[in-house]
């Protein structure tokens, strides 16, 4: 269906005033998530549609604005593997015969939890064709003289680095202080850079670390002559995301983004939930139809930030393709999870109200995957049961 009820997604809905009712209003639906669980329970075991969406918002340099399609799936009594199964068997095909000769790894494609995407990477779209990965320097700089990097722990922040091989050379003290710059729009304060010469350092921060002490961290990074470290220090969410920008910056200028490689990964095991900046409230990270991981049950009372959930996102060199996860079939969960983000049995009633009468009657076990243009979906959308225009955190990992 085009013409349709709301369906609430991360955006506006376009609307479509009805001739009949006067006052009333037909919406475009941003995606047909909720009409698939549907079909789920009505007994159509398989879902396959190239699906086109509406979502009433500005264009951005990743996304075109108004309408777009995606590659949609759902199926029945299925698992994630199942699901990552059907998925790599598409894309692969796909990859292969319309990629003008560039091919793709066989499946299985490699799985990177969030987790560990963000210790590496500092981002949840991970860009594997190169390394630059992030190390963790709390204990190596906890007892330094460099009140910055000691009031930041003390603050509850982190000081977390990247090796850039070869960066020593290649980037002049103007070229790391526009580096320095172009890392302040992800809330980054500076910089501190080291280059690794012959048997010496020389470092920004040089009258606050003997030689030894800068030795010691660039043991940590494993850094050889001619390579470059730079070093940021604040709240967990400001390191990674500056230092996930910069490392895959400093490739860009360094030729290292090979076009012809096409790295396709499954990011999985996502926090359930993650916290509004400014009013603290918890929001789905997916959408609030994702099922949690079922052992950890629990913990949806005593601390939601810590349930991770069946979800995963298929990443593309950098670039966040689509995702999906293991639905919530129960009605029962169903029900807790609108009651852990705060939602009134009214508020869900007539957001949701055929998908909650629609599991009265049995919904099977069931799971799916979108594909959706470049960017489309970015971790900055926030789904139904906020507002698009807050801006959300997940838990970072230590």
């Amino acid at each position: 269906p085009i013409l349709t009820c709301s369906s609430p997604e991360g955006a506006r809905d376009y609307l479509v005033p009805s001739r009949n009712h006067p006052g009333k209003f037909y919406a475009l639906p941003q995606a047909p998530q909720q009409f698939k669980q549907i079909l789920m329970a009505s007994g159509f075991d398989r879902y396959f549609q190239i699906a086109p969406c509406f979502r009433d918002e500005d264009p951005r340099a990743d996304r075109s604005p108004g309408e777009f399609y995606q590659l949609d799936m759902e199926m029945s009594f299925a698992t994630q593997d199942d699901v990552f199964a059907v998925m790599e068997k598409t894309m692969g095909s796909i990859f292969n015969e319309f990629g003008e000769g560039k091919k793709v790894d066989q499946a299985p494609f490699q799985r990177i939890a969030f987790k560990d995407a963000m210790l590496k990477y500092g981002s949840d779209k991970p860009d594997t064709r190169f390394g630059f990965e992030l190390r963790k320097l709390n204990d190596t700089v906890k007892d330094c003289s460099f009140k910055v990097f000691t009031d930041c722990l003390a603050n509850g922040g982190d000081v977390r680095g990247i090796c850039v091989t070869g960066g020593s050379e290649q980037f002049s003290r103007k070229d790391i202080d526009k580096l320095t710059d172009m890392t302040k729009a992800y809330g980054a304060k500076g910089l501190v850079w080291i280059r690794v010469n012959d048997g010496e350092y020389k470092s920004s921060v040089d009258k606050f670390f003997s030689q030894e002490e800068l030795a010691e961290i660039a043991k940590v990074f494993d850094a050889k002559k001619d390579d470059l470290i730079f070093i940021c220090s604040d709240r967990a969410k400001v390191t990674y995301d500056s230092l996930g920008f910069l490392r895959r910056e400093c490739a860009k200028r360094m030729g290292l983004l090979d076009d012809n490689q096409y790295n396709l990964l499954w990011v999985v095991d996502f926090p359930m939930f993650e916290e509004d900046e400014e009013d603290h409230s918890l929001k789905a990270m997916h959408h609030p139809f994702t099922c949690p991981k079922l052992d950890q049950l629990e913990l949806l009372d005593t601390d939601p930030l810590a349930v991770k959930a069946d979800a995963y996102d298929i990443v593309l060199n950098g670039v966040e393709l689509g995702g999906g996860s293991v639905r919530i079939h129960d009605k029962n969960l169903q029900a807790k999870m609108f009651e852990v983000l705060g939602l009134t049995k009214e508020e869900c009633d007539e957001k949701f109200g055929f998908l909650i009468e629609a599991f009265k009657y049995g919904a099977p076990p069931h799971a799916g995957n979108r594909i959706c243009p470049a960017g489309r979906q970015g971790r900055n959308r926030v789904p139904s049961c906020g507002s698009h225009t807050k801006r959300c955190s997940p838990p970072l990992p230590d």
